[in-house]
C-alpha cells in the first residue's frame, strides 16, 4: 500500500541532525528487560500496527510511505538507531532496551504523544503479561485480533470539506528566552526532569480551579515574569492541543496537534494564583473548543498544501525554516500533556517514564506525564543553562508542592535520516 504524505510533511522538512523530530517515551522497569519476551511482544504489537511498518520513500517527485515488510528494529543499547535508516531497517519507528530501560522511539511526523501512547500500551500489555505471567486488562488497548478501521490510517485532514476558514491573526512579538537571559551561545540541548507527587498535585490544582497543563502553564509564566517584570513582550505559552476530537477522529495514527496560546500579561500578574488559574482555564476552554480547533487545523493544511506547492526539497526546507523563524517570534515556552494514562495494571512494573523529544523552536518545553502515582515534568531546552527550571522549582516551593529534581542529562534522542 502506498500513502501520500500530507501531515508527515511538516515534520519531515523542519528535521535536521541539531533537531530531529522523533518522540521517545523511555521507561525504566522494575525488573531487567527480558529481550526474547520484547522480542515476541515487539513483533505482536507491530502486526497490531501494520500502518507504522514503513517505508518512507519518492515517487514522482512526492514522498510516500510504502509498506515495509523487514522487522522492526530492537538495539540492546540506549543509544537506538538513527530512524529512516539502513540499521533501522528503514522503519520510522524501533525499540531499545539497557538493563531495566525500555524505550519506544518513533517518528514525531508519522505520530504524537496520543498516538505514541496507544503503541506502548499494546507493547506493555503483550510484554508484561508474558514476562509477568499476569492478566491484565484489555479494556481500551488495542490489540493484534482488532479489525483495524480505516480511519487509523486514512489522511484526516487532506480532503475535508468542512473545515471553517482560518483566520488572519497578527500576533505580537514573545518574549524569546534565549535573547532575555543571553543564552545564545549555549548551544547544549538538555533536560531537567522533575518529579511531583500526582496527589498532592492535583489537590493543590483543583484547590485552586485549575488542570495540570493549565497550572504547569501558570507556573512557569509567573516564573518568568518575576525574572523580567519590565520586559516589553508578552509571555504568551503554547498549549499542545490534540485535534482528533474536534475531527471526530479518536482512532486516527497521525500527527494530529494544535496550539492554544495563553497570555500572562499585566491585568493578571497582580491577581491571586487562584484567580490567575481561573482566568487561564476559561481561555483554554475557549481555544479548545471545536471551532476554534478547526479554524487552527485548516490553517495547518493551508501550510502543509504551501510547502507540497514547493518544486524541491531545498525549497521545502526554506519554507519549513520561515514556520519556524515565525514560531520563535511568537511564542514564549511550549508545554504538552498528553493526560493521565492508565496501562492497565502495567504501570505497577513501571518504576520512572520521561517524554522526550526534540525542543521547541523557542528553546524551552515541558513535556508532562502522569504515569504510576507520578507526574513527571521534562524541561527540554536548547541550552544547558538552569536559570528557567530553578525560577520555576522556586514557584513550587513557594506554593508548598514537593518536588524532587530526578535527573540533569543530555538530550539524546536518535536521529531521523533524511531520505534526500
Amino acid at each position: 500500500m502506498e500513502t501520500k504524505l500530507f501531515t508527515e510533511l511538516r515534520p519531515l522538512y523542519e528535521t535536521t541532525k541539531e533537531n530531529p523530530h522523533v518522540i521517545r517515551l523511555k521507561m525504566r522497569m522494575k525488573d531487567a528487560i527480558d529481550s526474547d519476551v520484547l522480542r515476541h511482544a515487539v513483533d505482536i504489537t507491530m502486526r497490531r500496527y501494520p500502518y507504522l511498518c514503513v517505508e518512507l520513500t519518492k515517487k514522482d517527485g512526492q514522498y510516500i510511505f510504502i509498506d515495509n515488510d523487514r522487522p522492526v528494529v530492537i538495539t540492546n543499547s540506549l543509544r537506538g538507531v538513527d530512524l529512516n535508516s539502513p540499521e533501522a531497517n528503514y522503519h520510522v519507528i524501533a525499540f531499545v532496551y539497557e538493563d531495566d530501560w525500555l524505550v519506544l522511539d518513533v517518528f514525531h511526523g508519522i505520530t504524537d504523544g496520543t498516538g505514541s501512547y496507544e503503541v506502548l500500551k499494546t507493547l506493555l500489555y503483550y510484554y508484561c503479561t508474558e514476562r509477568y505471567n499476569v492478566a491484565l486488562s484489555t479494556n481500551g488497548v488495542r490489540l493484534e485480533e482488532d479489525n483495524i478501521r480505516p480511519e487509523e490510517w486514512e489522511e484526516p485532514i487532506a480532503h475535508r470539506k468542512d473545515l471553517p476558514t482560518p483566520e488572519k491573526a497578527q500576533q505580537s512579538n514573545a518574549l524569546n528566552l534565549v535573547a532575555a537571559a543571553g543564552l545564545e551561545n549555549d548551544k547544549q540541548n538538555t533536560v531537567y526532569s522533575i518529579v511531583i507527587d500526582e496527589s498532592e498535585y492535583m489537590e493543590f490544582v483543583k484547590g485552586n480551579g485549575g488542570s495540570p497543563t493549565t497550572m504547569t502553564v501558570l507556573l512557569l509564566s509567573r516564573a518568568i515574569s518575576r525574572m523580567y517584570p519590565d520586559a516589553e513582550q508578552v509571555i504568551r505559552m503554547m498549549v499542545c492541543v490534540n485535534q482528533r476530537n474536534a475531527l471526530k477522529v479518536p482512532m486516527a495514527r497521525h500527527s494530529l496537534v494544535g496550539g492554544a496560546s495563553l497570555e500572562y500579561n499585566d491585568n493578571i500578574s497582580s491577581l491571586p494564583i487562584s484567580k490567575q488559574a481561573g482566568i487561564f482555564r476559561e481561555m483554554l476552554k475557549k481555544e479548545i473548543r471545536d471551532e476554534e480547533v478547526l479554524k487552527g487545523v485548516a490553517a495547518q493544511r493551508a501550510l502543509y498544501n504551501m510547502i507540497l506547492s514547493k518544486e524541491t526539497d531545498q525549497e521545502r526546507t526554506e519554507l519549513a525554516k520561515m514556520l519556524g523563524d515565525v514560531t520563535i517570534r511568537v511564542i514564549t515556552s511550549t508545554v504538552s500533556y498528553v493526560g493521565r494514562t492508565d496501562f492497565n495494571g502495567a504501570e505497577r512494573y513501571i518504576r520512572d517514564f520521561r517524554t522526550l523529544t526534540s525542543p521547541p523552536p523557542s528553546g524551552l518545553g515541558v513535556e508532562i506525564a502522569a504515569v504510576g502515582g507520578r507526574f513527571t515534568l521534562d524541561f527540554i531546552q536548547t541550552f544547558s543553562s538552569d536559570i528557567y527550571v530553578n525560577a520555576f522549582l522556586k514557584e513550587l516551593e513557594e506554593n508548598n508542592i514537593r518536588f524532587e529534581l530526578q535527573e540533569v542529562s543530555r538530550l539524546e534522542i536518535p536521529d531521523f535520516k533524511h531520505p534526500w
